[in-house]
Protein backbone atom coordinates (compact mmCIF):
# COMPACT_ATOMS: atom_id res chain seq x y z
CA UNK A 1 0.00 0.00 0.00
CA UNK A 2 0.93 3.89 -1.00
CA UNK A 3 2.47 6.05 2.28
CA UNK A 4 -0.24 8.58 3.76
CA UNK A 5 2.03 10.79 4.24
CA UNK A 6 3.16 13.14 7.49
CA UNK A 7 -0.11 13.31 9.73
CA UNK A 8 1.04 15.87 13.43
CA UNK A 9 -2.36 14.72 14.58
CA UNK A 10 -3.03 11.38 13.61
CA UNK A 11 -1.04 10.48 16.88
CA UNK A 12 -3.15 13.19 19.15
CA UNK A 13 -6.85 11.62 17.30
CA UNK A 14 -5.45 7.87 17.67
CA UNK A 15 -4.65 8.77 21.45
CA UNK A 16 -8.15 10.57 22.28
CA UNK A 17 -10.04 8.02 20.80
CA UNK A 18 -8.28 5.00 22.31
CA UNK A 19 -9.06 7.06 25.62
CA UNK A 20 -12.83 7.39 25.15
CA UNK A 21 -12.98 3.37 24.31
CA UNK A 22 -11.52 2.90 27.61
CA UNK A 23 -8.32 0.52 26.34
CA UNK A 24 -5.00 0.40 26.73
CA UNK A 25 -2.10 0.43 24.26
CA UNK A 26 -1.49 -3.35 24.69
CA UNK A 27 -5.53 -3.60 23.89
CA UNK A 28 -5.43 -1.37 20.86
CA UNK A 29 -2.40 -3.17 19.22
CA UNK A 30 -3.56 -6.75 19.65
CA UNK A 31 -7.00 -5.24 18.09
CA UNK A 32 -5.09 -3.64 15.29
CA UNK A 33 -2.92 -6.49 15.04
CA UNK A 34 0.17 -4.06 15.69
CA UNK A 35 3.05 -4.27 17.99
CA UNK A 36 2.36 -1.87 21.36
CA UNK A 37 5.65 0.00 20.51
CA UNK A 38 4.36 1.22 17.44
CA UNK A 39 0.92 2.16 18.90
CA UNK A 40 3.12 4.11 21.41
CA UNK A 41 5.30 5.98 18.80
CA UNK A 42 2.30 6.45 16.68
CA UNK A 43 0.59 8.48 19.50
CA UNK A 44 3.83 10.41 20.26
CA UNK A 45 5.42 11.73 17.02
CA UNK A 46 4.39 12.65 13.77
CA UNK A 47 4.55 9.14 11.80
CA UNK A 48 4.35 7.91 8.36
CA UNK A 49 1.61 5.16 8.23
CA UNK A 50 0.51 3.18 5.26
CA UNK A 51 -3.18 2.97 4.13
CA UNK A 52 -3.11 -0.84 5.30
CA UNK A 53 -1.92 0.44 9.00
CA UNK A 54 -4.79 3.34 8.98
CA UNK A 55 -7.55 0.80 8.02
CA UNK A 56 -6.37 -1.66 10.65
CA UNK A 57 -5.84 1.30 12.83
CA UNK A 58 -9.34 2.52 12.39
CA UNK A 59 -10.96 -0.82 13.01
CA UNK A 60 -9.22 -1.38 16.59
CA UNK A 61 -10.65 1.95 17.71
CA UNK A 62 -14.28 1.43 15.63
CA UNK A 63 -13.96 4.35 13.78
CA UNK A 64 -13.18 5.05 9.84
CA UNK A 65 -9.36 6.11 8.44
CA UNK A 66 -11.23 9.40 7.35
CA UNK A 67 -12.00 10.22 10.98
CA UNK A 68 -8.26 9.53 12.09
CA UNK A 69 -7.11 12.16 9.37
CA UNK A 70 -9.49 14.95 10.56
CA UNK A 71 -11.27 14.64 7.05
CA UNK A 72 -14.43 16.58 7.28
CA UNK A 73 -13.87 18.52 10.47
CA UNK A 74 -14.51 21.64 8.67
CA UNK A 75 -17.32 20.97 7.34
CA UNK A 76 -20.88 21.20 9.41
CA UNK A 77 -22.11 17.95 10.79
CA UNK A 78 -23.75 15.61 8.88
CA UNK A 79 -23.31 17.27 5.37
CA UNK A 80 -22.45 13.63 3.68
CA UNK A 81 -25.60 12.51 4.95
CA UNK A 82 -28.37 11.45 2.70
CA UNK A 83 -32.00 10.86 2.99
CA UNK A 84 -33.44 7.48 3.99
CA UNK A 85 -36.70 6.92 4.87
CA UNK A 86 -35.98 3.72 6.49
CA UNK A 87 -34.61 5.71 9.65
CA UNK A 88 -36.56 6.88 12.44
CA UNK A 89 -37.15 9.41 14.95
CA UNK A 90 -37.70 8.12 18.91
CA UNK A 91 -38.11 10.49 21.54
CA UNK A 92 -35.96 10.38 24.33
CA UNK A 93 -36.89 9.86 28.29
CA UNK A 94 -35.56 12.78 30.98
CA UNK A 95 -32.91 9.59 31.70
CA UNK A 96 -32.10 8.85 28.36
CA UNK A 97 -31.21 12.40 27.91
CA UNK A 98 -29.32 12.54 31.13
CA UNK A 99 -27.35 9.95 30.83
CA UNK A 100 -26.33 11.26 27.22
CA UNK A 101 -25.17 15.03 28.27
CA UNK A 102 -23.34 13.34 31.65
CA UNK A 103 -20.64 12.88 30.34
CA UNK A 104 -19.79 16.27 29.34
CA UNK A 105 -18.55 17.91 26.48
CA UNK A 106 -19.72 20.65 24.45
CA UNK A 107 -22.97 22.49 23.87
CA UNK A 108 -24.43 25.03 22.54
CA UNK A 109 -26.34 27.70 24.76
CA UNK A 110 -29.39 29.59 23.17
CA UNK A 111 -30.54 32.91 24.38
CA UNK A 112 -32.14 35.58 23.45
CA UNK A 113 -30.19 39.26 23.25
CA UNK A 114 -30.59 42.47 21.24
CA UNK A 115 -30.46 41.13 18.15
CA UNK A 116 -32.63 37.82 18.42
CA UNK A 117 -31.46 34.86 19.21
CA UNK A 118 -28.36 33.80 19.42
CA UNK A 119 -26.02 30.12 20.26
CA UNK A 120 -22.72 30.17 21.33
CA UNK A 121 -20.33 27.09 22.00
CA UNK A 122 -19.11 26.22 25.47
CA UNK A 123 -17.69 23.32 27.04
CA UNK A 124 -19.78 22.21 29.40
CA UNK A 125 -19.97 19.65 32.69
CA UNK A 126 -22.75 17.89 34.05
CA UNK A 127 -22.45 18.15 38.16
CA UNK A 128 -24.47 17.57 40.47
CA UNK A 129 -27.69 17.97 38.53
CA UNK A 130 -26.71 21.23 36.94
CA UNK A 131 -25.12 22.11 33.53
CA UNK A 132 -21.68 24.06 34.49
CA UNK A 133 -20.05 26.17 32.24
CA UNK A 134 -17.27 29.05 32.29
CA UNK A 135 -17.18 32.24 30.54
CA UNK A 136 -15.46 36.09 30.08
CA UNK A 137 -17.15 38.54 31.93
CA UNK A 138 -16.98 40.62 28.70
CA UNK A 139 -18.44 37.58 26.77
CA UNK A 140 -22.04 37.80 25.75
CA UNK A 141 -23.11 34.68 27.66
CA UNK A 142 -22.19 36.81 31.13
CA UNK A 143 -25.41 38.76 29.92
CA UNK A 144 -27.62 35.44 30.18
CA UNK A 145 -27.74 35.51 34.47
CA UNK A 146 -30.39 35.71 35.57
CA UNK A 147 -32.14 34.96 32.56
CA UNK A 148 -34.13 31.44 31.35
CA UNK A 149 -32.05 30.10 28.31
CA UNK A 150 -32.10 26.40 26.77
CA UNK A 151 -28.62 24.16 25.85
CA UNK A 152 -28.57 22.06 23.10
CA UNK A 153 -26.26 19.00 23.02
CA UNK A 154 -25.92 16.21 20.03
CA UNK A 155 -23.77 14.02 18.87
CA UNK A 156 -24.02 12.27 15.31
CA UNK A 157 -22.69 9.32 13.73
CA UNK A 158 -22.24 9.57 9.69
CA UNK A 159 -21.23 6.08 9.35
CA UNK A 160 -24.16 4.99 10.97
CA UNK A 161 -26.40 8.14 9.72
CA UNK A 162 -27.62 7.72 14.07
CA UNK A 163 -27.60 10.77 16.36
CA UNK A 164 -29.59 12.46 19.14
CA UNK A 165 -30.24 15.74 19.99
CA UNK A 166 -31.16 16.69 24.16
CA UNK A 167 -32.44 20.07 25.12
CA UNK A 168 -32.38 21.61 28.66
CA UNK A 169 -34.50 24.47 29.51
CA UNK A 170 -33.88 26.44 32.85
CA UNK A 171 -32.79 29.42 34.60
CA UNK A 172 -29.01 30.42 34.46
CA UNK A 173 -27.35 31.60 37.50
CA UNK A 174 -23.71 32.87 38.42
CA UNK A 175 -22.39 30.96 40.41
CA UNK A 176 -20.16 32.73 43.58
CA UNK A 177 -19.93 29.99 46.20
CA UNK A 178 -15.96 30.29 46.66
CA UNK A 179 -15.36 26.44 47.62
CA UNK A 180 -18.08 25.28 45.17
CA UNK A 181 -15.70 27.22 41.94
CA UNK A 182 -12.38 26.13 43.27
CA UNK A 183 -13.75 22.64 42.90
CA UNK A 184 -15.49 23.17 39.58
CA UNK A 185 -11.66 24.83 37.91
CA UNK A 186 -10.82 21.48 37.21
CA UNK A 187 -14.36 19.96 36.17
CA UNK A 188 -14.51 22.87 33.95
CA UNK A 189 -11.91 23.67 31.15
CA UNK A 190 -12.71 25.86 27.92
CA UNK A 191 -10.91 25.11 25.16
CA UNK A 192 -10.46 28.37 24.31
CA UNK A 193 -7.60 30.61 26.15
CA UNK A 194 -8.37 33.92 28.09
CA UNK A 195 -10.05 35.01 31.20
CA UNK A 196 -13.17 32.83 31.43
CA UNK A 197 -13.41 33.13 35.05
CA UNK A 198 -17.09 33.44 35.30
CA UNK A 199 -18.78 30.28 36.25
CA UNK A 200 -22.88 29.74 35.17
CA UNK A 201 -25.17 27.27 36.03
CA UNK A 202 -28.38 26.17 34.01
CA UNK A 203 -30.95 23.71 36.89
CA UNK A 204 -32.83 21.91 34.48
CA UNK A 205 -36.31 22.39 34.37
CA UNK A 206 -37.19 20.87 31.33
CA UNK A 207 -35.10 17.88 29.18
CA UNK A 208 -36.37 16.66 26.32
CA UNK A 209 -34.27 14.80 23.12
CA UNK A 210 -34.89 12.53 19.97
CA UNK A 211 -33.07 9.98 18.58
CA UNK A 212 -32.55 9.15 15.04
CA UNK A 213 -31.85 5.62 14.28
CA UNK A 214 -30.84 3.31 11.22
CA UNK A 215 -33.57 0.57 9.88
CA UNK A 216 -31.50 -2.13 10.47
CA UNK A 217 -30.01 -1.07 14.16
CA UNK A 218 -31.99 -1.40 17.42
Amino acid sequence: MGDMGNRSDLGRRVARRRSELGLTVDQLADRSGMTPGYIEYLEHHAANITAEALVRLATGLETTGASLLGEGVDRPAGGGLRPDRRRRLDRLSESECRALIAPGGVGRVVFSSGRGPEALPVNYSFVKDVLVFRTAPDSPLAGVIGTDVGFEVDRLDEAFGEGWSVLVSGPASKITEPALVWQLADAVQPWAGGNRDIFIRIEPHRITGRRVRSADRS
